[in-house]
């Protein structure tokens, strides 16, 4: 998907005058790139940003890198992939987001009875991994823990994802689920991935058919409710930037879980012309550009940015998050998640 727009304004640079720099990015980053106050703000600077979608897996592995002046995926992994087959030192990290669950009142209130959600150490709740493990190891059904009838439904306790095949938002929750099944340790050898491999690939495929965008889950969490996604693996920033936007779309019974421990998806910025690094430099520094992603849920480098924009939002949200870990090599992610297509 191109997103190309002709600038009209008296008080913008003329299209001919702009430099169009090309890059390919995550698709969680599409509407960020196409609002039209994000393309006023390059425009300032003289550049025309032209962009294609893809996950960040094919974007480190199959994408034509050749045809782009920047590379944007949402994992550092994945940059550090292209960084290396395409001998580049340069990459900037200008936004960030945690993975979350988006889930429902109810759900919180019947996993808290059972051990499972928690206070967090400040003003947000979270999903315990391990407990969670508990319950899937076992095939806990909904309807089989106490409290019943807040969601009495016959199937398997689990957080929808998308496909491990093809999302990035899968990859970072396999990176979680991996450290905590490996006695809470970053999987990095051949015999840890050997010994929670079984475990991992089970949580993908008992969910049955998956999408391959986040973007999926959480609209179906939007539009059909609990019955049809009781618990979205999505990131800090979707939810976020919907209620930011304050179209109904969130209401008084969803939630927000973090995940205990949680992994950021780092949305770095591989340069591959000079364009493209002053695309980087801009996301990095520019203040405008900076507020401008927040609104869309993003944590910027510049903390205030995003707290200023959920306090605005008066959104409960934590400032800092403490128990994160770090996902595990890109070769070892690849090699898991190819383990895991396999079982398809």
């Amino acid at each position: 998907m191109v997103c190309v727009v002709i600038f009209n304004r008296g008080d913008e640079p003329a299209s001919a005058d702009l430099a169009t720099v090309r890059g390919v990015i995550g698709s969680e980053k599409l509407a960020f790139f196409q609002d039209q106050r994000v393309v006023d703000a390059f425009a300032k600077h003289g550049l025309r940003v032209e962009v294609d979608s893809a996950g960040s897996r094919q974007i480190a592995t199959t994408v034509d890198l050749g045809k782009y002046d920047f590379a944007f995926p949402s994992s550092s992994p994945a940059a550090q992939r292209i960084q290396r087959d395409r001998k580049v030192t340069a990459g900037y990290t200008p936004f960030q987001s945690p993975m979350a669950v988006a889930t429902f009142e109810p759900i919180v209130a019947l996993l808290t009875a059972n051990g499972v959600v928690h206070q967090g150490a400040g003003n947000y709740q979270v999903l315990d991994v391990a407990k969670y493990l508990e319950l899937t190891r076992a095939g806990t059904r909904w309807d089989q823990l106490p409290g019943t009838p807040a969601f009495p439904a016959r199937r398997n306790v689990l957080v929808t994802t998308t496909d491990p095949r093809e999302s990035n938002s899968a990859a970072m929750y396999l990176s979680a689920i991996s450290f905590v099944a490996n006695g809470n340790n970053v999987v990095s050898t051949p015999d840890a991935e050997a010994k929670v491999l079984p475990e991992i690939g089970k949580l993908f495929l008992d969910q049955g058919y998956t999408q391959n965008s986040t973007e999926g889950p959480f609209e179906d969490y939007l539009a059909a409710g609990m019955g049809k996604t009781p618990m979205a693996l999505i990131y800090e920033s979707q939810y976020v930037g919907r209620a930011v936007k304050a179209d109904g779309a969130i209401r008084p019974d969803m939630r927000l879980l973090y995940l205990a421990p949680t992994v950021y998806s780092k949305h770095t910025l591989v340069p591959l012309a000079a364009n493209g690094d002053k695309v980087g430099q801009l996301l990095s520094t520019d203040p405008e550009l900076g507020k401008l992603a927040a609104t869309f849920g993003f944590r910027t480098s510049d903390p205030r940015q995003f707290e200023q924009v959920v306090a605005d939002a008066k959104l409960t949200v934590p400032n800092d998050l403490v128990d994160i870990v770090e996902p595990p090599s890109f070769e070892t992610l690849e090699r898991m998640l190819d383990a895991v297509s396999k079982k398809y």
